[in-house]
């Protein structure tokens, strides 16, 4: 029984029918799916062009970290996002906690400049000799 009183029947059947819709969607591809192998199945597609290397290419972690940083500060328009749609209900409370946000969001992004996060070009040379 759950907390409110009804039966837990239907609870388990949806359980069951949802396992049920897992496995047909595993095992329908495995049994209809195409059995032959070509040559040209295993090398990778790049674009309809020739192959020209090998596909495990050495990236540098600073790729990474502007990846992580696009990631995270995408994520924090989308909370700007949400803000905006309920503004108006929020008054100026909720304005000025956005510009709080907004803020702190500016601040971690100079850092990151001024630390040197977003460049991840050739290393050059600055201005004092230090790099």
């Amino acid at each position: 029984m759950l907390a409110d009183g009804g039966p837990l029947w239907p609870l388990a059947v949806y359980g069951v029918l949802v396992l049920l819709l897992a496995a047909a969607m595993i095992a329908v591809p495995y049994f209809l799916g195409q059995r032959h192998r070509a040559r040209a199945t295993d090398e990778p597609y790049e674009s309809g062009m020739l192959p020209t290397g090998s596909a495990r290419l050495r990236v540098t972690a600073d790729y990474y970290l502007i990846a992580l940083l696009f990631v995270i500060f995408d994520l924090e328009a989308v909370f700007l996002y949400a803000w905006a749609v309920s503004a108006r209900q929020g008054g100026w409370a909720a304005l000025g906690g956005a510009a709080v946000f907004v803020g702190v969001l500016l601040a971690g992004l100079g850092y990151l400049w001024g630390v040197g996060a977003l460049e991840w070009g050739p290393a050059g040379r600055t201005t004092n000799g230090e790099r």
